[in-house]
């Protein structure tokens, strides 16, 4: 992955501090005190590593076997598979099914580059449905869905962002990302989306990329 990439020599120069918990993140934090406890869980974005054989894999695993060895050492998977591909609720299933040995296994697949990328939210909702018909085949096993939105969406398009994710169903938690650097060094833009999606009930994932600090945040709108 390049997003956030530094060379060994830049990363000494880094400055890894967090920023401070914002007021929308204490009054959520708060909130959520008498609600479920706390769930962690701990993945990468896909299963299929060749370089992790006679590592991570057992020696000579073969590619149709690396989601079965996965799930014994991680509980979730980001899923960038779905990025590429719409998959039918078949393929989804199978891998459902490989899953089953780990029952806290939890997908989180991340929404088609079709929809965020080239369609850019507007017309999506065809794709969208297609989209979600496939994922649903996870059932119990399905996480939050992972919107990531391109480096060049800019906030000038927050009116779209708003009214796509007001036509997502509820039924399934949805977590946000956006990597253009006006959505958080613009302080009034940044206050708008995140009381938005604490209006709308959608999650906001946490950037935490070595070369890209200026995507960093606290927010918690869910």
């Amino acid at each position: 992955m390049e997003f956030g990439r530094v060379t060994p020599g830049e990363l000494m120069e880094v400055d890894f501090t967090l920023p401070p918990d914002p007021e929308l993140t204490i009054k959520t934090l708060s909130s959520a005190k008498n609600s479920q406890p706390l769930q962690v869980h701990v993945g990468c974005a896909k299963w299929g590593r060749k370089e992790w054989v006679g590592k991570i894999y057992p020696p000579k695993t073969k590619d149709a076997n690396f989601l079965d060895e996965y799930v014994k050492h991680f509980d979730c998977i980001e899923l960038n598979a779905t990025f590429y591909n719409v998959y039918p609720p078949e393929t989804i299933a199978k891998w459902k099914e490989k899953a089953a040995t780990n029952p806290d296994f939890k997908f989180c697949p991340k929404f088609s580059q079709s929809i965020s990328h080239i369609r850019r939210l507007k017309n999506a909702e065809e794709i969208t449905t297609q989209y979600y018909n496939g994922i649903m085949a996870f059932g119990n096993q399905l996480g939050p869905l992972f919107l990531q939105m391109g480096d060049n969406y800019t906030p000038k398009s927050l009116p779209d962002l708003k009214l796509y994710l007001q036509q997502l169903p509820q039924d399934v938690p949805v977590f946000l990302e956006v990597r253009h650097k006006e959505w958080f060094s613009v302080p009034e833009t940044r206050v708008t989306l995140f009381n938005m999606l604490h209006e709308l009930n959608i999650g906001a994932v946490i950037t935490d990329a070595s070369g890209r600090r200026d995507v960093v945040h606290m927010e918690r709108p869910l």
